[in-house]
């Protein structure tokens, strides 16, 4: 149960900004931002996502790609595009989130990558969006995972490709990623465990 950390752009001020405007989770910290303008940087599928989620706390969803099209799947990709209360902004990256920890995020320095453009965009919320890494380095060479590098499971238990180990949360979750749900495979994941220590 090593899970999987969210990646982000490695911004000084996106480190020191998190939990204090910054998050990696609309899910988890969506409501705090109600009535308020946010952005989330990204252009796939957890992008899309994320930012239509946003749609129903905040007035207002900036969403930041580096690219002049979206990566993500064509029916998600349109969702933000139909939606009156998401501004897209192209051909862009974020270069540094503004605010201090003590009064929270006040805006974003975006420079478009094509001209070199800079601007300050006001928000009060920034999301990262730009996927996760499940924490299995560790088990490379040992363990059965996919592409990605979550660890594959014999679904319904939570049994891997060696026995007597099993795998629980994000570490082999990559649909989810909610605590309630980890925190139901590690109940399944205990179980599996007392039924094999059993036989």
């Amino acid at each position: 149960a090593t899970g999987a950390s969210a990646r982000l752009l490695g911004l000084p001020s996106e480190r020191a900004l998190m939990g204090h405007g910054v998050s990696a989770c609309a899910t988890c910290d969506g409501f705090f931002f109600k009535g308020k303008d946010v952005v989330v940087v990204g252009g796939g599928d957890t992008a899309m996502e994320e930012a239509t989620f946003l749609t129903k706390f905040a007035s207002k969803v900036v969403l930041v790609h580096r690219r002049d099209a979206f990566r993500a799947s064509k029916i998600m990709a349109q969702r933000p595009l139909d939606n009156p209360k998401i501004e897209v902004v192209w051909d862009s990256t974020i270069t540094e989130i503004l605010g201090e920890p003590a009064t929270g995020v006040t805006g974003i320095r975006v420079q478009n990558v094509k001209t070199g453009e800079e601007r300050v965009v006001p928000v009060q919320g920034y999301f990262s969006a730009i996927g996760h890494e499940p924490n299995t380095k560790i088990f490379r060479g040992k363990l059965a995972m996919n592409d990605v590098g979550y660890l594959e499971v014999k679904h319904p238990t939570t049994y891997t490709s060696v026995e007597g180990v099993f795998a629980a949360g994000d570490v082999a979750d990559h649909i989810y990623r909610q605590a309630v749900s980890a925190a139901g495979e590690g109940c399944k994941s205990a179980i599996d465990v007392e039924r094999w220590l059993a036989h």
